[in-house]
């Protein structure tokens, strides 16, 4: 009786353990990562390529930038996150910067260098490298313009059904005037339907 107990428990714990959450111990490498991917209502890689595609067109094509005698000199500053998800909005400016490069010629000033360049100044000053070699202050160019911009979303449920909306908003100024130079937009919607889920 004891055995044929034991052998019970066991089989129901073979089975809770079954019944359980499962983990993700499989996967394979996605060949086209510009599929669309709609696994989840959240801000995705699709969304941001989509959003940068379209701005970059709308940039490249605008007319200071086509008709400029020399690439312009860009700085992207921020890109706030408005939504109510947490977003890396670094990314999108980093995909922005390389899109425009390679399609317009734009040169871009990396804010986020300047730690590095200031520490790697004093290096170069401190007599460890060749006169000849070293680099200093004062040589820098300054940007022209400045890329900065807002990320917005409403999400929007009734019943079964949601939407959520995002909204990409990117202006370029100019640094001496202060003057919007270019401004555009990107908006993306995605519906939802919730299923129920059987046993």
């Amino acid at each position: 009786m004891k055995k044929i107990s034991m052998i019970l428990l066991a089989v129901v714990g073979l089975i809770l353990s079954g019944c359980g959450p499962k983990g993700f111990v499989r996967g394979s490498y996605d060949e086209d990562v510009n599929a669309t991917n709609l696994l989840t209502d959240k801000w995705s890689e699709s969304d941001m390529q989509n959003a940068v595609k379209d701005l970059v067109g709308k940039a490249s094509n605008h007319y200071m930038i086509r008709t400029a005698k020399k690439p312009p000199i860009v700085m992207i500053t921020r890109i706030q996150n408005k939504t109510s998800e947490h977003i890396d909005t670094q990314s999108i400016g980093d995909m922005m910067r390389v899109e425009l490069m390679n399609s317009s010629g734009l040169q871009f000033v990396d804010k986020e260098a300047r730690q590095d360049i200031a520490e790697e100044y004093d290096y170069q000053g401190s007599g460890m490298v060749n006169r000849q070699t070293r680099k200093g202050p004062g040589g820098q160019i300054g940007a022209d313009f400045i890329l900065n911009g807002r990320l917005d979303s409403i999400v929007q449920q009734a019943g079964k059904d949601k939407t959520v909306y995002y909204k990409l908003t990117l202006n370029m100024t100019n640094l001496k005037t202060g003057i919007i130079v270019w401004s555009g937009y990107k908006q993306i919607r995605k519906v939802y339907r919730k299923q129920t889920v059987g046993l």
